[in-house]
């Protein structure tokens, strides 16, 4: 008779996801995780097959907890740039609730880390930046008459770039405002673009 688990696996994915959340993919042992889980390896192993599954599913986890709730607003259908802005405030704000520095964003932190060295990974940052894209393009296009598709996809990658290296910014930064700031100026330079 095989003896029930010991955890829930909700718990348990919302646990590995801060480890790797924090300390990053290749830094994360199984030990690491064994403890911050409480969960045997063998635990471990049964409800994910491993470390890489851990992070896969912690990985789609974040997606549901933060990019999800925090990114909907700019996908609405009539978004514009000033829904750009508050979901840069949103997630500032986060943060400096959090307290700064912080552990930036997880999909940024994987695209430098794990995403060269594995095909998985880096086809879930190809979904989530396409996700970004598209909700900044329609964003930026519902600001702007006559700015033309290929336009407001340029300037949708360059606000892209911009959020992954903010997020990137936020690991080292101690202060709120600094952020605030980089962000005022960015999207004056693409409202200017825009004119």
């Amino acid at each position: 008779m095989a003896r029930p688990r010991s955890y829930d696996s909700d718990t348990l994915a919302l646990r590995t996801l801060m480890a790797f959340w924090q300390n990053g993919y290749f830094a994360t042992s199984m030990d690491d995780l064994v403890r911050a889980t409480g969960v045997s390896r063998h635990g471990i192993y049964k409800e994910f097959g491993g470390k890489k599954g851990m992070f896969l599913s912690s990985f789609d986890l974040y997606q549901k907890l933060i990019v999800s709730p925090a990114f909907e607003q700019v996908e609405r259908r009539a978004a514009t740039l000033k829904d750009v802005a508050a979901y840069f405030e949103q997630q500032i704000s986060l943060a400096e609730e959090n307290g700064l520095p912080g552990p930036g964003c997880l999909v940024a932190n994987s695209a430098t880390e794990v995403a060269q060295h594995d095909a998985d990974v880096q086809r879930k940052i190809n979904y989530h930046n396409t996700r970004l894209r598209r909700g900044f393009s329609a964003a930026i296009r519902n600001s702007a008459d006559g700015l033309s598709p290929r336009r407001s996809r340029q300037l949708a990658e360059t606000v892209l770039v911009f959020a992954t290296g903010l997020w990137a910014l936020s690991r080292v930064s101690t202060d709120a405002k600094d952020l605030r700031r980089a962000v005022a100026s960015f999207l004056g330079m693409v409202e200017g673009e825009l004119e």
